[in-house]
Formats: C-alpha cells, sequence, structure tokens
C-alpha cells in the first residue's frame, strides 16, 4: 500500500503517514527499522505494509516507494 510521510521523529525513529484517503496512521520504531531507512521527510511518498482493521490497524513496514 502507498501512503505519504506525514511526521517523523528522528530520535524515536517514529511517526505517521497520510493514506491515500487523509486517514492518518501511526507508525513505530520497528516499523521503521525493518524498512531500512535511515531519514524520513514529511511529503515523500512511502510504501507500508500493515496488519488489522480499523482501530487496530498497525503498520509493520516503512520503506521508500520506487517505480
Amino acid at each position: 500500500m502507498q501512503a505519504t510521510a506525514y511526521t517523523y521523529d528522528s530520535e524515536s525513529r517514529s511517526g505517521s503517514v497520510l493514506l491515500d484517503d487523509g486517514t492518518p496512521v501511526p507508525f513505530d520504531t520497528a516499523a521503521f527499522d525493518a524498512g531500512g531507512l535511515r531519514l524520513l521527510r514529511p511529503g515523500q511518498r512511502v510504501r507500508i505494509e500493515t496488519e488489522g482493521d480499523g482501530d487496530a490497524r498497525r503498520i509493520t513496514l516503512v520503506t521508500l516507494q520506487t517505480f
């Protein structure tokens, strides 16, 4: 699934993304580290993997979207 980086805290390596429908979804350090990224800037397009639905949805991976 694709999303747009919305917030990112480099100290905690966590933040949030906006889904294409505008829904914000937070991600934790484990999801950021799983993608192998070093830095994330708001506005970057990312690929995410999630598990769960609705309020139980959580991001398990954040990585840059490549074409």
